[in-house]
């Protein structure tokens, strides 16, 4: 219904010589303000130079609906205008939310768009952390937004098993297997102390036998660099795979070195003349694309900096065929964006091509007071004992219902409670009570006609609840054209409060036939709503709680 009523006040708008203007059409907060609002004729005064009001006058006199859209039209304050929905909309409304049951709120606009989303890609060198959960949380979400709208979503983790790091998560192993069997070892400056490692030692000893410890120390070592990278990514896709959270594919960072990528593309920007000699160093003009300054690509000693194998990375994506490369990156990675915008528009991509979600720091609160510390790690709370004390859909609840570039408070103890404070409960308890309506009725909520009187819904709340349903797939177009699944929660934690206090003020079973009807339609269109957002967000939509 938004998208007809938005045409025909493009339309209207036309017709008094504004072709494209951007205006904005939304769902009224006040009821009393109607049921959507434009500000179609302020924008239009402003160019026209002359009254907000005279133009709305205007605006309803051009425009032209469909009958059975719109009951009452009004101008208000400033010059907005406000449209009161027809009891027939409302109607089809609900008849569509129950003929299209799991696809309701679905959208097609990205049909024939591919796109990869990569997300958590944390080093193979310990546990994932609360981090690493949010923006496993948010990547997800995102993919399935972005599903649900018709695109082609690949989700990809990329595997940075290349450098430094796992050299000295190599070592690191070394030092344990070494300390397990008797003898005397130290981590290496710059290496893992967490406990982790001592039962992956204790692991692959059992495993190899007590002869690995007796290896020469190099091969140790570099028999160590497989193993410790195996060991980490079986532990991080378990607790991943707990979370909810599957990709399609795993990408190697040590495979772009190895097929040669990096001399490839290094190639591609020498060819562009996108490259430079500086202090024995080669450089990048990422400032001719956006950047504030120039990049180094291969350091004056030879080696290339990270920069590099990440444009490889993407040039790789791009190869791949995807139209667009979606990013989840860390807090830490904020001012690394503008580097590898540039490289992009450097090689010709369109800004449409490149896009990252930054996910600000998670802080874990029991008490009020802060949680550091994890027995499994030794340094950072992990996703294992969140999902373990939480369970997997609070946390990932939790995670989704702020914007992931703010900072989040996780407070273990409201994610915990099963009380009306709890959003996640609170939003599941309102799918487990449509639910139980059905059970107690001993209906198959599969059965119920849409085809009912909406004149025998008699309370304004029962009104209320259908109208915010008929707000879901305006809710998920946005969250995924925006990338933002938070959304999709607060929208769900409307859904919810007005499903509670209709549960409570409207009786659905022993009314008059008609209303028992009605009412038990708009509890199976409700019930609709609630799992598909719940899913959309990973979560499980439960009958009973």
């Amino acid at each position: 219904m938004t998208d007809v009523l938005r045409e025909a006040l493009g339309r209207a708008a036309e017709k008094l010589g504004a072709p494209d203007v951007e205006f904005v059409l939304e769902r009224s907060k006040d009821t009393g303000h109607g049921d959507m609002a434009t500000n179609l004729a302020m924008v239009l005064a402003r160019v026209q130079k002359t009254s907000p009001r005279a133009v709305a006058a205007k605006i309803l006199e051009s425009l032209e609906l469909p009958p059975g859209l719109v009951d009452k039209t009004a101008i208000a304050g400033p010059g907005f205008i406000n449209f009161w929905l027809a009891t027939d909309e409302l109607a089809a409304s609900l008849r569509a939310i129950i003929g299209a049951g799991d696809r309701y709120g679905a959208h097609d606009y990205g049909s024939g768009i591919r796109v990869n989303v990569e997300f958590v890609s944390v080093n193979p060198t310990g546990p994932l952390h609360v981090g690493h959960g949010r923006g496993g949380a948010l990547g997800d979400a995102i993919a399935s937004l972005l599903e649900w709208s018709g695109h082609q979503v690949t989700r990809e983790f990329y595997l940075n098993d290349a450098g430094v790091q796992i050299d000295r998560l190599a070592q690191s192993l070394w030092a344990r297997v070494q300390e397990a069997v008797g003898r005397s070892a130290e981590i290496p400056e710059g290496g893992y102390h967490g406990e982790y490692l001592r039962g992956d030692a204790a692991r692959l000893l059992e495993r190899e036998g007590r002869a690995f410890a007796d290896l020469p120390e190099e091969e140790g070592v570099r028999r160590c660099r497989v193993l410790a990278v195996q060991a980490q990514r079986e532990t991080q896709d378990q607790d991943l795979a707990s979370f909810g959270v599957r990709f399609d594919l795993i990408s190697s960072e040590q495979a772009i070195y190895d097929r040669g990528a990096i001399g490839k593309t290094l190639a591609l920007l020498h060819a562009r003349g996108l490259t430079f000699e500086r202090d024995g160093a080669l450089w990048l003009r990422t400032t001719d694309f956006g950047d504030d300054q120039d990049r180094v690509l291969r350091k004056s000693d030879g080696t290339y900096t990270y920069f590099l194998p990440d444009i490889a990375y993407h040039v790789d994506k791009h190869d791949r065929g995807f139209d667009r490369a979606i990013d989840v990156w860390g807090a830490d990675h904020h001012g690394y964006i503008p580097r590898v915008r540039a490289a992009m528009r450097a090689l010709g991509y369109p800004d449409e091509f490149f896009h990252v979600s930054i996910v600000q720091l998670v802080k874990v609160l029991r008490g009020g007071e802060e949680v550091k510390m994890s027995k499994r790690s030794g340094e950072f709370i992990t996703l294992r004992d969140l999902i373990d004390e939480t369970g997997p859909d609070a946390a990932r609840y939790f995670f989704l219902m702020r914007r992931a570039d703010s900072p989040l408070n996780f407070d273990l103890d409201l994610a915990t409670t099963q009380s009306d404070e709890n959003p996640v409960f609170y939003v599941q308890m309102a799918h487990a009570r449509m639910s139980g309506i059905f059970r107690v009725a001993e209906i198959d909520p599969d059965t119920v006609s849409a085809d009912v009187q909406l004149d025998a819904l008699p309370a304004p709340e029962d009104r209320e609840l259908l109208k915010k349903l008929t707000a879901f797939p305006e809710i998920t177009a946005r969250a995924a054209r925006e990338l933002e699944p938070h959304r999709l929660t607060g929208y769900l934690e409307e859904l919810a409060r007005l499903t509670h206090g209709w549960y409570h003020k409207c009786r659905v079973l022993g009314e008059p036939p008609a209303v028992e009807r009605a009412r038990l339609a708009l509890a199976r269109a409700t019930r609709i709503v609630l799992a598909n957002g719940l899913t959309l967000l990973g979560l499980t939509a439960p009958d009973r709680i």
